[in-house]
């Protein structure tokens, strides 16, 4: 990937000899494994709470449950994120394999999104070409930038997204080459057919089970991702630098098994070949480069707040 700017400018800051990068790189299979495992045994532990809570003292007393629920089921997004890069195991099929359940949970379909985040990492921050800037709009009044912090309006937009493809069979997303547009309609058609087959299971068997364990939260939990992965990029500046265009935070250990390491992320764009579990030690290399610091995720969504309330005034640009 470019460290150039966008005005030409070289990046000369380059922390990596090739020997580091190659030993960084190194794929392995255990921690995708263990952080997989962990992550969806989170996932059936409080599903399974919150069944057992809902049926013994009522759908009530099992709310905060399902609120812990939203982050581990939302922040499958980070597994999808990980195998798009093919970075959680050495074999390209238990990435894939990896990838396409955690999107199924998401709802976000995998090759779709792959293709979506290849553009985001070879554009990042350009107005004109980078995927996650061109598909959200700009929230120009406070009740319109509250209700992207929810998350929602991005989760409808993506699931409006998949069932177009599926019916219509057209796909013009300008991140998507006409040689993979079949693949993505395929891909949102298989997604629809596994979505109806678990509706006529649930109604065959009179059970909520999914929409308490996993539709509500995952809806619940945008309410943390979306912050979240505001705090990537916003405010940072509109250059290819992975050093000036992105922002790492700095947060607890949980929060960084939660995201997979993703924390890390001039780290990961500055070296997208480096998996998750390696991305720490990437940070000893380059930690005295990086522009961006987030001090937690509270301190930087209050950042990224105030960025998007002053970018008003400029119609957006910061």
């Amino acid at each position: 990937m470019s460290l150039e700017t966008y005005a030409g400018r070289p990046d000369e800051r380059r922390a990596l000899t090739p020997a580091q990068l190659k030993e960084l790189s190194v794929r392995a299979d255990m921690p995708g494994m263990v952080r997989s495992i962990s992550h969806y045994a989170a996932i059936a532990l409080v599903g399974t709470a919150i069944c057992l809570v809902a049926t013994r003292y009522g759908l009530p007393w099992a709310l905060p449950l399902i609120v812990m629920q939203g982050f581990f089921v939302a922040f499958l997004f980070m597994a999808v994120h990980e195998a798009a890069h093919k970075t959680v195991f050495r074999s390209r099929r238990l990435n894939e394999v990896l990838g396409h359940l955690s999107s199924l949970t998401i709802i976000l379909p995998y090759e779709y999104y792959a293709l979506f985040h290849w553009d985001h990492h070879r554009f990042t921050q350009d107005p004109a070409r980078d995927p996650e800037l061109l598909t959200g709009a700009f929230p120009m009044s406070d009740t319109r930038l509250a209700i992207a912090y929810t998350g929602i309006v991005q989760l409808v937009y993506r699931i409006r997204l998949m069932v177009r493809h599926a019916l219509t069979g057209s796909v013009t997303a300008p991140w998507i080459p006409d040689n993979k547009r079949a693949l993505v309609v395929r891909e949102a058609r298989a997604y629809m057919l596994v979505y109806a087959a678990l509706l006529m299971a649930s109604l065959a068997l009179s059970t909520t089970v999914l929409l308490w364990t996993w539709l509500v939260p995952l809806f619940v939990g945008q309410l943390f991702l979306r912050p979240y992965l505001y705090a990537e990029h916003t405010g940072c500046e509109r250059t290819r630098s992975a050093y000036d265009n992105t922002r790492t935070t700095y947060t607890g250990a949980l929060m960084k098994w939660l995201t997979w390491n993703m924390p890390f992320h001039v780290e990961h764009h500055a070296y997208p070949s480096v998996p998750f579990h390696a991305l720490p030690k990437l940070n000893e290399a380059i930690d005295g480069r990086i522009r961006y610091r987030g001090q937690g995720y509270r301190a930087v969504t209050r950042e990224t707040w105030r960025w998007f309330r002053q970018a008003r005034q400029t119609g957006g640009r910061g």
